[in-house]
């Protein structure tokens, strides 16, 4: 069996080209053996709705094909492995509609729905944040999603590498944010203790130990400083945004980056 996209990348040449035919229904189909009605789109669709709900480490074939009601070797004529189907699932989570109008936004526009679209996806599937993308095998729905992004953020007027390293930042940036939110809520979920009741139980004893001198900076910060009313995520994407907007401006003027 292949890598499940969570640990170290053991896959062959072979398993890409599989997970390429199936992604762009280059593959051939079973002609005989599965289960009327079993399609490869409804075992895409179920796997997405079953990690959903439980995470990327409950999803197995065996578990799969439970779900589906089927047998598991049925399912191994549609999809090789879990990997394969690890492949099919990010694409299908990737996908965004097709644009019925031009983009009519700006470039900083276009980066800030970027950015909440993908924050947006990492709360609705949470086991995003196991799957490992740093090798993605590239199916309609990425490749779809690279080209609207692409296109939207090209007036930028920076070259092609620097256009796909604003990409890479602004997935860096928001997958950090998107951790710490989901796995807060998830802490939540797991132990019915809210985020608010989590620091107010620590309160008592960090009172005592700002009290202490130690730690002044600390200790003189307002009482907002950690509020939950501050948006921590579009403080930063906004200089983020800034950063480029300065970086864009000098260009024009035909300074250089330093």
């Amino acid at each position: 069996m292949t890598s499940t996209h969570t640990g170290e990348d053991q896959r062959t040449g072979s398993d890409i080209t599989r997970s390429l035919e199936l992604l762009w229904g280059e593959g051939e189909r079973p002609t005989r053996g599965p289960k009327p009605g079993l399609t490869l789109d409804r075992i895409v669709t179920e796997a997405v709705r079953l990690a959903d709900a439980e995470g990327l480490a409950a999803l197995s074939m065996r578990r799969l094909s439970t779900e589906l009601g089927t047998g598991t070797m049925s399912l191994y004529r549609y999809v090789p492995g879990k990997s394969d189907l690890v492949d099919l699932m990010l694409d299908r989570v990737n996908t965004v509609p097709d644009e019925t109008e031009p983009w009519s936004g700006g470039w900083r526009e276009a980066v800030e729905a970027y950015a909440r679209e993908t924050l947006a996806r990492h709360h609705r599937h949470p086991w995003l944040l196991h799957a490992n993308q740093a090798r993605p095998v590239l199916g309609p729905g990425a490749v779809g999603s690279l080209e609207r992004t692409l296109t939207r953020i090209r007036p930028m007027g920076l070259s092609d590498p620097e256009l796909i390293s604003v990409i890479v930042m602004v997935e860096g940036y928001v997958t950090g944010v998107a951790r710490t939110q989901v796995h807060e809520a998830e802490a939540a979920r797991k132990t019915g203790l809210s985020d608010t009741a989590f620091w107010e139980a620590q309160a008592p004893a960090l009172g005592r130990i700002m009290r202490s001198g130690r730690y002044p900076s600390l200790a003189g910060l307002s009482d907002d400083a950690f509020g939950n009313d501050f948006d921590h995520f579009e403080f930063g994407l906004q200089r983020l945004l800034d950063g480029l907007d300065v970086l864009i401006a000098r260009r024009e003027q035909g300074g250089n980056d330093g």
